[in-house]
């Protein structure tokens, strides 16, 4: 697959280069596992809802996440794009992991 250099740089920003990235690196994995709405989210990473609210806005700014529902019952997915470059994605995981 080509690595566009411009989907690298947006990821490390979002991931790496911003407070929150960690949070944000931690929802998306949750959301390759299986789509959750806000709630479900806040429960299973252990963050205030509030918070969750935040990391979604970013993320769907950037075209991360993407929504299905209306009001209540909105369940997030990761987004077609997120999903064509996901390698950069893990590349850039697998590079904050060996960091710490």
């Amino acid at each position: 697959m080509v690595h566009d250099p411009h989907v690298k740089r947006l990821l490390y920003f979002i991931f790496a280069g911003s407070r929150g990235g960690v949070n944000r690196m931690r929802l998306i994995s949750k959301l390759k596992e299986k789509p959750l709405n806000q709630n479900q989210l806040a429960k299973e990473l252990g963050l205030d809802y509030k918070a969750i609210q935040h990391h979604i806005k970013v993320l769907e700014k950037n075209n991360l996440v993407s929504r299905v529902g209306e009001v209540y019952g909105v369940t997030f997915f990761i987004s077609t794009f997120l999903e064509v470059n996901i390698d950069a994605f893990n590349e850039i995981v697998s590079k904050l992991d060996k960091s710490k």
